[in-house]
């Protein structure tokens, strides 16, 4: 167990990392075609909410990625879930599982967390900035 709360600043930095790089993806995805292509209609430049949904995916994902800015760009990301989850997915049924809305679900929630725990000590902002010490090392 004393490994695990050791380690405990790699792990927020892997799991930030990773839901950073997913979310992108799908960003990339719609935007450019890439990676399997989006996974519904194109929408056209500017176009509302779908362009712009896919844009706050690769820009917010790539910002939470990298660990710059952090935790505006995982609010936003969460919040674009939340709009996507309820306006799109909750409408055709109450729970994820019936309307498909399980990813919206599950990355508005992760986001939302890395909104709340912050970059960790692993991030770029932080690397940018060592003299600011973190929160949870105040103690």
């Amino acid at each position: 167990m004393d490994s695990l709360l050791k380690n405990q600043g790699l792990f927020l930095a892997l799991y930030r990392i990773v839901i950073g790089l997913l979310f992108a993806c799908h960003g990339a995805a719609t935007l450019f075609g890439v990676l399997g292509g989006p996974q519904g209609a194109v929408p056209g430049i500017g176009q509302w909410p779908g362009w712009w949904a896919a844009a706050i995916q690769l820009v917010g994902g790539v910002l939470v990625m990298l660990g710059l800015g952090t935790r505006a760009a995982a609010v936003i990301c969460s919040g674009s879930m939340a709009y996507a989850y309820f306006f799109v997915h909750q409408p055709q049924a109450l729970f994820p599982i019936q309307n498909g809305g399980e990813k919206a679900a599950l990355f508005c929630w992760g986001f939302l967390l890395v909104a709340v725990l912050g970059p960790g000590r692993w991030a770029l902002s932080t690397l940018l900035a060592p003299s600011r010490p973190l929160a949870h090392e105040k103690r």
